[in-house]
């Protein structure tokens, strides 16, 4: 799926960019309202209010105007009459700020659901005998249902996203805990440790020193 990203603001643009590429999407991003309009080809639209050119809102009403384009409102405004407006102009959803990175494509994913049925992203991924049901959140290990926490879930779900790349730690703190985590990396380490122990093999979790972890597959 291709996504437009709508945002002006370099550090939110940016971790929100590469976050939804790791997630498995083609991504664009444009910073004004123009861009927006003029952008074509995309399959949904990620779109902040707050543009320098043009008000977010009447980009929407235009989009809408021409293109059945979902589009995913995100933005500061958080008054109720701000989520009125912004659905009534065609928003598809609408997310306030600050929020997450899995909060978002958990968003995306169920607008796409919404707009096109049976057209969502495989919702189980098999790894040899590891599978990984994003829809149910379940993971197995052959026949075995694993029981994780949901940060757990989380962490693994995002290393299945790209098997075998190496993920940093700040950016699985930043997907996983919040996109402004300042608490103790201990607390990624511990919740490793568990899910290794869980999953039956340190080998499904490989640390990449320096770097960060990978998803691996046990001898």
């Amino acid at each position: 799926m291709r996504l437009l990203v709508v945002e002006d603001d370099d550090e939110i643009a940016e971790p929100m960019v590469r976050g939804l590429q790791r997630a498995g999407y083609d991504v664009d991003r444009v910073a004004t309202g123009a861009e927006a309009l003029a952008a074509a080809g995309a399959d949904m639209v990620v779109l902040d209010l707050g543009l320098p050119d043009i008000d977010g809102f009447e980009v929407c009403r235009r989009l809408r105007e021409k293109s059945a384009v979902p589009i995913v409102v995100v933005t500061a405004r958080d008054e109720e009459a701000d989520r009125v407006i912004g659905l009534e102009l065609g928003a598809d959803d609408y997310i306030v700020k600050p929020f997450g990175l899995r909060e978002l494509i958990a968003r995306i994913r169920a607008v796409w659901r919404r707009v096109s049925p049976g057209s969502d992203a495989v919702s189980s991924q098999s790894l040899g005998q590891l599978v990984i049901d994003r829809r149910t959140r379940k993971v197995f290990v052959g026949d075995d249902e694993v029981a994780l926490t949901p940060k757990e879930f989380d962490l693994l779900a995002l290393l299945a996203e790209d098997p075998g790349a190496v993920v940093r730690r700040q950016d699985i703190l930043e997907d996983v805990w919040d996109a402004h985590w300042y608490g103790p990396t201990k607390t990624l380490d511990v919740h490793v440790a568990s899910l290794r122990k869980k999953l039956g093999d340190p080998g499904w979790i490989e640390t990449v020193r320096g770097v960060g972890l990978r998803l691996g597959q046990p001898a």
